[in-house]
């Protein structure tokens, strides 16, 4: 600077950085998040019904939310057994893909497709596939892809049951062996179940299980222990009454020698209000219906399932004494 002048010295440059601002009045929204932020770090952090919710917010996440990596990934985070290379292929073909799978077989089958006398039957799928993922404190310790085949007069005329063990087959297990009946309880909190119906030529889905189990029982000989899971499908109408079966899957779990639990069996059966399981065609009818009914919204789904097999066991039994 000039000696004498008045002349204030020049402020240093500062470095200048490309900035949005906004108004004070404004408000910010969701579209003002680049796309690519939204999709990368935030849809993929939502578990399926957090993103389905989302997906109705606005037209931008709609498009953001439906795209098929997304569901892809949450369908395989929930169910390992969809992983499998069979159900990959059977998913890629439902109308919307692994987002379709998701709403079918998430929430609960609410009440059948239509309430038709028994003695119609829907169309019937000329094979099933059962895809079961088992939990035990979180922890998977079972998963399974089964198909049955539905088409030959043994299966149609003979008790419906699908096993996802043979006889020999034991699946260790992490699960500390119930010394106690308060133990035995205990696993009504840590065990959780999913088995999943699946009709790849109808291309529709249902979860059967009530997710945690209805009911934990110890044999009093074998010192085995059964964990239940139930749901209770509507089966349409005959007459004047409601006819309604309850799809139950039975968990046995025995001891080991080094004192830990083995799965060794897991089985579907369809059951009627009369204590009777069906055969393979009377279930086949049940479980179309149920797959192609209206599905509830899969909040609450635990307290409700455990409701309904109550209530079923509860009809069951005014029917028991009636007779």
């Amino acid at each position: 600077m000039v000696a004498g002048s008045s002349t204030p010295p020049p402020k240093p440059a500062l470095c200048s950085y490309d900035t949005t601002v906004f108004d004070k009045n404004t408000t910010a929204t969701i579209s003002t998040v680049h796309p690519d932020i939204i999709e990368t770090h935030i849809l993929t952090r939502l578990d399926g019904p957090t993103l389905a919710s989302a997906s109705c917010a606005s037209a931008q996440l709609r498009a953001l939310a439906s795209h098929e990596d997304l569901w892809t990934n949450i369908c395989h985070s929930t169910w390992p057994s969809t992983t499998s290379q069979r159900l990959r292929h059977v998913i890629s073909e439902f109308p919307n893909g692994s987002r379709s799978f998701f709403s079918d077989a998430f929430p609960l089958a609410t009440r059948p497709a239509s309430s038709r006398n028994s003695s119609e039957n829907p169309d019937l799928p000329l094979e099933l596939i059962s895809a079961v993922d088992i939990y035990y404190k979180k922890e998977l310790i079972f998963s399974k892809v089964v198909e049955t085949e539905t088409v030959t007069s043994w299966f149609k005329c003979s008790p419906f049951r699908v096993d996802l063990l043979d006889q020999k087959e034991a699946v260790s297990t992490r699960i500390p062996h119930p010394d106690t009946e308060d133990t035995c309880r205990d696993l009504e909190d840590d065990m959780e179940l999913s088995w999943i119906i699946i009709d790849p030529t109808g291309k529709r889905a249902m979860n059967l299980s009530s997710q945690r189990p209805v009911s934990v029982h110890r044999h009093w000989l074998s010192g085995d222990v059964q964990v239940k899971f139930a749901a209770v499908v509507g089966g349409g109408s005959s007459g004047t009454a409601t006819e309604v079966a309850q799809c139950g899957v039975v968990v046995t779990c025995g001891g080991s020698a080094r004192g830990e639990m083995h799965v060794r069996e897991v089985s579907l059966q369809v059951e009627d209000m009369d204590g009777m399981f069906l055969n393979g065609k009377d279930s086949l009818v049940i479980l179309m219906r149920g797959l192609e009914g209206k599905r509830g919204k899969g909040k609450k789904r635990e307290e409700e399932r455990k409701k309904e097999f109550l209530e079923f066991l509860e009809k069951k039994e005014r029917g028991r004494k009636r007779s």
